[in-house]
């Protein structure tokens, strides 16, 4: 049964049917991988040396501002003598950074001069200023003249770039002019390498941090203004590629999304030190990016779950956007991106409504096609496990590399496989590779219906899946369905499992009759959960919060079998009270 229809251009719904598809070859081919491994062999050679080679700044034109805080918790570990991230903590006396082999976020971090944005956060200069210069020291020792890929990657460049001259006061205060020398030249041989690298960057996030690096260094540096227009063409061009039309990333990580929004704030900052406006490509590139992440974030503004990003804190979120300068309304329907947005009287539902993203532009994606998410206020009820790049340090790599899969995510699972096959070096494989979707609204519900073809080639049955929810917010209706399609490997009955991962403090007890539970939400709401077709069980789960640390929690799981004529499970999530 079809809803009424209302005009769609009233917030930017499109109606009807939309196929989306992904093309086969998932990774890159041999060639670019050779190709992508000559290019950094390069940074060791001599003429690469040559081309590093020139006159450095005695000073900076000038030094914008940061428009964002740090973490307030790194930030007292740094006064404290520890660098810390994400459960990992290290003594800065004694560090010798050329042996120091940290966990790769805690890399990045360190090496992208992350850490000063919370430093700054915390300290005054004066107290905050030794620790920088110290860390700085250590740096340059290790660093600044051994070309190594890690510490030389064009997005580390393109970020230590932005935050070494927005924080120069605290690395830049030292009397010792054979410091500030090195700090300098460092600076202008960095700027040099990332001229030839930056389009070497996987498209999205790196290669855009990297042509930020570019364009900052080029309004920074002096004599730099054949650097700004040859970063402002390149940075073009990396929107161009790293971003869909309606603003989202190719990576689709939302978290991804709200750094690639940082980078560009802190830009803007760049330009407005020089009193200069921002150019019209970026710009126009924040308009499109600002709605599309305000798309994915819940009721109380904080971000979803989505291809191992955390659940980021709305005030961070909040701080990010205003940054930016756009004030403007979540999109409610990203087609290219693949986020669909169902919204009703503080209900917000999300879905994961697109194939994920191929291995060529990001490694570590997530199989969570069709998956979804809902909260009704400030209150998570239905979540994704969430956080496998976000993930605290201390976790197992099989618990993160679980965080991935398609039991992670509030979705159906059949045979316990993933609806895309996520390989042993972190690329996915072959899975979803066609999506249909359909979407209709009117004043009493809004209907998602959408299939995949991830299970079509191993097990023969197309998942298609039917959300509907109420115009007052307090139902959530919905179908899954396996329909065959295709030949069957094994002609038994295949079994399946749908999953409601549930969020932080939502409590469930299940009903005598086995078919429904009853769900207690922080903040006292009670809803229930109904379901058809199917045995209903309560197990536990966990969730990775805003710092990578893992929370128990529960989920709702629904078991059945599909015969050779597929199988329909119908359920419910209705409030209560």
């Amino acid at each position: 049964m079809s809803l009424p229809d209302v005009d769609p251009a009233a917030d930017g719904i499109d109606e009807g049917k939309r196929l989306m598809r992904v093309g086969g070859d998932k990774g890159l081919s041999l060639a670019e991988r050779l190709t992508d491994r000559f290019h950094r062999l390069t940074w060791r050679t001599p003429i690469h040396s040559i081309r590093l080679k020139g006159r450095y700044p005695l000073k900076l034109i000038a030094v914008p501002d940061d428009p964002l805080f740090g973490d307030v918790a790194r930030g007292k570990a740094l006064l404290e003598g520890r660098l810390a991230f994400r459960g990992e903590s290290h003594a800065i006396e004694g560090l010798d950074l050329r042996t120091f082999v940290p966990s790769p976020a805690l890399a990045d971090h360190l090496h992208s001069f992350a850490w000063l944005r919370d430093l700054s956060t915390v300290a005054t200069r004066a107290q905050a200023a030794p620790i920088a210069e110290d860390l700085m020291s250590r740096w340059l020792a290790a660093h600044a003249e051994k070309i190594t890929p890690l510490a030389w990657r064009p997005d580390l460049w393109g970020r230590r770039i932005l935050f070494w001259t927005a924080h120069a006061p605290l690395i830049l205060s030292s009397a010792d002019l054979v410091y500030r020398s090195k700090v300098l030249n460092a600076l202008a041989r960095g700027a040099r390498h990332i001229d030839s690298s930056a389009d070497k960057a996987p498209p999205g996030l790196p290669r855009i941090a990297a042509w930020c690096g570019v364009v900052a260094a080029g309004l920074l540096i002096p004599g730099g203004d054949p650097r700004r227009a040859f970063g402002e063409a390149g940075l073009a061009r990396a929107l161009v590629t790293g971003l869909f039309e309606d603003g989202g990333t190719v990576s689709r990580s939302p978290e991804a999304l709200l750094e690639i929004v940082g980078l560009l704030a802190m830009l803007r900052e760049t330009y407005a030190a020089r009193r200069l406006d921002l150019p019209a490509p970026v710009q126009d590139a924040l308009t499109r990016i600002v709605p599309a992440l305000l798309g994915v974030c819940h009721a109380d503004r904080g971000l979803s779950s989505w291809q191992g990003g955390g659940p980021v804190a709305a005030d961070r979120v909040a701080q990010v956007i205003e940054a930016s300068g756009i004030r403007t309304r979540p999109l409610r329907q990203a087609r290219d991106w693949g986020y669909q947005r169902l919204a009703a009287a503080g209900a917000v539902l999300i879905m994961d409504a697109a194939p994920p993203p191929v291995a060529r532009v990001v490694e570590g994606g997530c199989a969570s096609t069709l998956a979804f998410e809902f909260s009704d206020g400030p209150a998570r009820i239905v979540v994704n496990c969430g956080g496998a790049r976000a993930a605290d340090a201390r976790l197992s790599p099989g618990l993160v590399a679980g965080l991935r899969t398609t039991a992670a995510h509030s979705t159906l699972t059949l045979a316990d496989t993933n609806s895309t096959a996520i390989h042993a070096d972190g690329t996915l494989g072959r899975g979803v590779a066609e999506l249909e979707l359909s979407r209709q609204e009117s004043e009493n519900a809004s209907r998602i219906e959408a299939s995949h073809d991830g299970y079509v080639r191993h097990h023969g049955f197309v998942h298609r899946r039917q959300l509907v929810l109420t115009g007052d917010g307090r139902e959530v209706r919905g179908e899954d369905v396996l329909l065959p399609k295709g030949r069957r490997r094994n002609p038994g009955a295949t079994p399946f499992a749908i999953r409601f991962h549930l969020g932080r403090g939502v409590e469930a007890s299940p009903t005598a009759d086995g078919l429904g539970a009853v769900l207690r939400v922080p903040g006292g709401a009670i809803w229930q959960f109904r379901t058809r077709g199917g045995a209903l069980a309560v197990d536990d789960s966990l969730w990775i919060d805003g710092d990578g640390r893992p929370l128990a929690t529960q989920q709702l799981v629904v078991t059945a079998t599909a015969e050779a004529g597929g199988a329909t499970i119908g359920w419910a999530l209705k409030r209560a009270r």
